[in-house]
């Protein structure tokens, strides 16, 4: 018989055994079975939310993550925190996920650490298993179910989720991932890009940015506290901007100092000293389950930054800036020329990199939040964390910073112009500038360092600062003689300017005795016929005729001239940095005549000569004067200089100066002109 209510199949079996046949009837029953619906646990908790951090600050970005959000602004339904490595960005999405969990608010909470595509989808499903009983076999399908289930949230009763993806890597990896812009709930990311695709409509980005000063002394205090431990508040705000107010940085110098017993004066001192590197001052155990020092965590974003495109620019950028000025520096010092030209491995010649490319790069930084390149601002677009420099700098053998630092020091003089114009691009270098020379030798005996240094100071006298100019010069003629030693010419090109811009400041005695101890060292150095020795001994009796022995000193000027055998050189014809640093410094002979007596002046007239080659006639000083016709190719052109008239500058206290390819012309009286292939000098009657 069949069971009522059921469905049944009959059927025979024919065994055999022995010549006997049997036969055998079979009923098979089927009854339909309906089990209960499988029920899902609310609330729904997929993913581990970090533990909030000892003495955590309630910070201003925290208003700006309140739920529910005010005025009905749909696009606060998905934030997106951005910012570079260790302010804290994770934290502060925890707090928040906490917040709405206390309050009742959240029945779907998912957090996702984004760093690969597979780790989101993996997430998602096994939220779609835990909501909507998905296979997790199906992969991805699982993943859309539970981005479908959120926009509709199709259960009995209205849902409100909240889903975190923590450390978003690239923002390519939620193509098609995004969740969806509901009612119901809310979106939080984390990320240390900043790319475009983050924002829109339906997205916020929220950039989070490091303590205020305030808030930096504030958690060492509470740290400190937290142990025991007290510490004055100066000493602890000092601390804190060594420490450039990293949260990162100032959590594992708090659990160092509890650990080793240390203050925070003596924790500075070791900070300063280069010869530690940055992993010598973090705790052995990292406090508040953190899983990297700070010099590791923007390595990874480095190298990110290195492989896209332009390929292999990024990571020299960011060296360069590691040398410069954290605060800001010019755009045009990183994409000039100069910068790509030395490889910072020393091995071999950089290719050249063209600008577009180094700006690309640098933008590449920025969307990383290595940098924060701000084109408003020309002069001083590029910062960059100081302990981010300082990480960069630990991975560079000495050679190569050896070598970035000239070749910072070439691009600053390759950009800076000769006239000043603009007072804070001006600035702007020669803060760059300055930092070339912080905490060592490094580049001092490259020539482009020592010319940029100078014309630092020259700048910074030029910008009505002179007495500052003065303190500047001091400091580097005593950094240039510790690397290069009293005798080198760039300690001379320095002691020049010191002397120079003395006497400007006002200090005319100062600047006397500047050059006087001065013009003897050139003279054992560089030899007394030298230009710069002609230079600095013009200036000195120039300094000496301020003191009100006029025509003394234009005598003596004379009097010295007397023996050179060629002139000082033009200051176009010097090379950069000693052409704005001597030679234009120094009084021209107009200018010592115009301040002497009418007698004075009379002295510096010479014969007249008339006639060509035969007719010359000898100086007071018995050399002879050549024309620069005396030699012509052709007979037109020596009747044609027959027929001028020379005068000559010999005369009383007057001698001519020439060389063995020309000597002194003069026509009618006019000033005179010696023209060589490297110099030239005026001489005669102004």
């Amino acid at each position: 018989m069949r069971p009522e209510g059921s469905e049944g199949l009959a059927y025979s079996v024919f065994s055999a055994s022995g010549g006997t046949v049997t036969a055998q009837s079979i009923n098979t029953v089927h009854q339909n079975v309906h089990l209960p619906p499988m029920q899902t646990q609310w609330p729904v908790r997929v993913g581990v939310v970090p533990r909030a951090a000892d003495c955590f600050q309630n910070r201003a970005q925290a208003a700006e993550l309140e739920w529910p959000p005010t005025g009905g602004d749909t696009q606060a339904r998905c934030q997106v925190l951005t910012g570079m490595g260790g302010v804290g960005k994770t934290q502060l999405a925890a707090w928040q996920a906490r917040q709405m969990l206390a309050a009742g608010d959240v029945e779907v909470r998912v957090w996702v650490t984004a760093v690969s595509r597979q780790a989101v989808i993996d997430a998602y499903v096994r939220a779609a298993a835990m909501i909507l009983h998905a296979d997790p076999e199906d992969g991805e399908t699982a993943a859309h179910r539970f981005l479908e289930w959120l926009e509709t949230v199709a259960v009995p009763r209205p849902a409100r989720w909240l889903v975190v993806l923590d450390d978003l890597s690239d923002p390519a990896d939620l193509t098609g991932l995004w969740p969806p812009d509901s009612p119901h709930g809310r979106t939080l990311v984390t990320t240390r890009a900043r790319d475009a695709a983050l924002t829109g409509r339906e997205r916020r980005l929220v950039p989070v940015g490091l303590f205020t000063a305030a808030e930096a002394t504030g958690y060492l205090a509470a740290s400190l506290a937290h142990h025991g431990r007290t510490e004055p508040e100066g000493e602890l705000a000092a601390l804190a901007e060594e420490l450039g107010c990293l949260p990162l940085a100032l959590s594992q110098a708090a659990a160092y100092l509890i650990d080793a017993g240390m203050s925070s004066t003596e924790y500075r001192g070791r900070l300063r000293d280069r010869a530690r590197s940055m992993a010598d001052h973090q705790p052995a155990t990292l406090p508040d389950d953190q899983t990297h020092g700070v010099a590791a965590a923007w390595s990874l974003s480095l190298d990110r930054a290195d492989a896209l495109p332009p390929a292999g620019v990024a990571r020299r950028l960011i060296q360069l800036s590691a040398m410069l000025d954290s605060n800001g520096i010019p755009q045009a010092v990183l994409t000039s020329d100069p910068a790509f030209l030395a490889d910072p491995a020393g091995t071999r010649q950089a290719a050249p990199v063209p600008a577009e490319d180094a700006e690309a790069a640098l933008r590449v930084l920025h969307r990383l939040n290595l940098v924060d390149h701000t084109l408003e601002t020309p002069h001083t677009a590029v910062r960059v964390h100081q302990l981010i420099q300082r990480a960069v700098r630990e991975t560079l053998t000495r050679r190569q910073r050896e070598d970035l630092a000239q070749a910072c020091a070439d691009a600053l003089l390759a950009v800076w112009p000769d006239i000043e114009r603009d007072t804070a691009y001006a600035q702007a270098l020669r803060a760059n500038t300055i930092v070339l020379t912080v905490g060592g030798r490094e580049g001092l005996d490259h020539l482009g360092t020592q010319q940029v240094l100078i014309r630092s100071g020259r700048s910074l006298a030029e910008s009505g600062q002179v007495t500052a100019s003065c303190e500047y010069f001091q400091q580097l003629i005593i950094s240039l003689t510790a690397a290069l030693g009293p005798g080198h010419p760039q300690v001379l090109t320095a002691r020049f300017s010191l002397g120079h811009w003395t006497g400007r400041a006002g200090d005319i005695a100062g600047a006397v005795s500047e050059f006087a101890v001065l013009l003897p060292d050139m003279i054992h150095v560089l030899g007394p016929q030298h230009p710069d020795t002609l230079a600095a001994r013009a200036n000195l009796e120039y300094w000496r005729s301020r003191t009100g022995g006029v025509e003394e000193a234009v005598a003596a000027f004379q009097d010295r001239s007397v023996g050179t055998n060629r002139p000082p050189r033009s200051s176009s014809s010097l090379p950069c940095g000693r052409r704005s640093s001597l030679t234009s410094h120094g009084p021209t002979s107009s200018q010592l005549s115009s301040a002497a007596s009418s007698r004075a002046r009379e002295r510096t007239a010479g014969p007249r000569v008339t006639g060509g080659r035969r007719s010359r006639r000898r100086c007071a000083v018995r050399r002879r004067c050549r024309p620069a016709w005396s030699r012509p190719r052709s007979g037109r052109s020596r009747r044609a200089g027959r027929r001028r008239g020379i005068r000559c500058p010999g005369g009383p206290g007057a001698r001519a100066t020439g060389t063995r390819e020309r000597g002194p012309q003069v026509q009618g009286g006019r000033a005179a002109e010696c023209r060589t292939r490297r110099s030239a000098c005026a001489v005669g009657r102004p």
